[in-house]
């Protein structure tokens, strides 16, 4: 088992775009609220709002572009309601990485991003 690594926003970034073209599972927890989806990634891009209505407006924002489909339940799998999906980030966020799995910690919640193939 590897050890876990704390990634710096850039240290992520660069693995993040080596899984570009492969599949991933997203897993969300926030707010006692759990999403999971399946998606194969295109493309990786990131933007950042500086005129946000109000506090629950991500100021960063990462977009994993891409088919995918919600997995709620396998039988009942429901495609991505856009070609991408969007995981908030905040100058606070925690980047780790662990055995094919990346972990973002928010103020909010945690998405883990784990590689399918």
């Amino acid at each position: 088992m590897s050890e876990q690594q704390i990634l710096t926003i850039e240290e992520f970034n660069q693995l993040l775009q080596l899984w570009s073209g492969k599949t991933v599972k997203v897993t969300k927890n926030e707010l006692r609220d759990e999403d999971t989806i399946i998606m194969n990634i295109e493309e990786i891009s990131y933007s950042t709002d500086t005129r946000r209505i109000d506090e629950y407006e991500p100021m960063h924002s990462l977009y994993l572009h891409g088919r995918g489909r919600l997995a709620t339940e396998p039988q009942n799998a429901q495609p991505l309601p856009s070609p991408y999906y969007e995981i908030p980030l905040e100058d606070s966020t925690q980047y780790q990485f662990q055995n094919e799995k990346f972990s973002l910690l928010t103020d909010r919640g945690s998405y883990t991003i784990e590689l399918m193939d």
